[in-house]
């Protein structure tokens, strides 16, 4: 998320941390991957995460504009494919809703008027998407999507949330990292099954300690979405915070972070009561969209794709109508675009099914 960081909690919430504390007791140690999982579920149906009285902020809380330039995207990639009369615009984990407002506001000025289906699991925050998107319908998976006519899919910082799998170089090999409790809180440790076959053989003698994270969930959500996308056309638009180890080669290290509050806190502090998030591998979604026979566009930064589609003639037309708020409005452009802030950080990512337009903001 925009504000990733990390300080000690207050005890956690008694409820989960209890679970967890039973289920290490009776079974043993529980994978990363488990306990990102299980917490994440639980933080995202206690309360409202989102805004200045949240945990953090996402790029459609900071301004209207950012919804607006995904739905321009869509409209323009939906024109271009001819305009299908049939055509579903699906978002994976919409927050409060913002989002998928702004950019359809956008849309419909140009003919573009989808069906909706949001992707969310947590019921507390499909009651405040339903307030926003009341055409909506609602899902807990793409399967149930419907499979006739082209899918506008959006996942925005969704990824990031998604449980990581990790290894860890021990002195007796490969093993996977795991989550013990020693009386006082929760740690992370090199677990006892050997794991030194899933290793590629680039990292195999990696020094002791060494991590590897992989997120098993990014890839299979990654893959059906290709797979749909290759039997029904469309696009997809992947936006998230990442690495591109095309660029940087090897990646090694847990980038498993937690954020409470807008400070960096302990990812095994308080479960349940923190935004959990990984960096998200944009090479692996290359490799997926390989394997799922689609074509793929970037990634690029998302300063670069914003600045691209004209976000910057946008807050300055905002501006002019809306004086008292042109100052606002530039802070918001900056914090989107900027290397500093957002705009290098936080990559932008398309599939395309067969015969679907090249999306621009891309190059070439």
């Amino acid at each position: 998320m925009d504000d990733a960081a990390q300080t000690g909690g207050d005890g956690g919430d008694a409820g989960l941390e209890a679970i967890f504390r039973r289920l290490i007791g009776a079974t043993g140690p529980i994978s990363v991957a488990h306990y990102m999982a299980e917490a994440n579920a639980h933080y995202y149906n206690r309360a409202d995460p989102f805004g200045a009285t949240g945990d953090f902020i996402t790029a459609p809380e900071i301004s209207q504009m950012f919804g607006e330039m995904i739905g321009l995207w869509l409209a323009d990639q939906w024109q271009r494919a001819g305009k299908p009369a049939l055509c579903h615009y699906v978002e994976f984990g919409p927050g409060r809703g913002t989002l998928v407002s702004d950019a359809l506001r956008a849309a419909e000025q140009f003919g573009f008027r989808p069906r909706v289906h949001l992707i969310e699991g947590s019921s507390r925050l499909r009651q405040m998407q339903q307030t926003l998107i009341p055409q909506a319908t609602w899902h807990d998976g793409l399967d149930s999507v419907p499979r006739e006519g082209p899918l506008l899919i959006v996942a925005n910082e969704f990824l990031d949330a998604l449980p990581v799998r990790q290894v860890v170089r021990a002195e007796q090999g490969w093993r996977e990292r795991v989550v013990v409790h020693n009386g006082e809180r929760f740690l992370p440790v090199a677990g006892a099954r050997p794991m030194d076959s899933a290793v590629p053989a680039v990292h195999a003698d990696s020094p002791v300690g060494t991590i590897l994270e992989t997120c098993p969930a990014a890839s299979g959500m990654a893959f059906e979405i290709a797979t749909r996308l290759k039997a029904q056309s469309g696009t997809a638009l992947f936006i998230d915070y990442g690495y591109n180890t095309a660029d940087t080669g090897p990646h090694t290290g847990s980038t498993l972070q937690a954020v409470r509050a807008h400070q960096k806190v302990d990812p095994f502090a308080d479960p349940g009561l923190a935004d959990l998030t990984a960096l998200v591998d944009f090479a692996q979604l290359k490799q997926i969209a390989l394997a799922g026979d689609v074509d793929w566009l970037g990634p690029v930064g998302q300063g670069e794709w914003l600045m691209a589609l004209g976000i910057a003639e946008r807050a300055a037309t905002l501006a002019r109508t809306q004086p008292s708020q042109a100052q606002a409005l530039m802070d918001a452009l900056d914090r989107l675009v900027s290397p500093e802030q957002m705009g290098t950080l936080f990559k932008v990512m398309a599939y395309r099914g067969p015969g679907w337009p090249k999306g621009e903001g891309f190059g070439g």
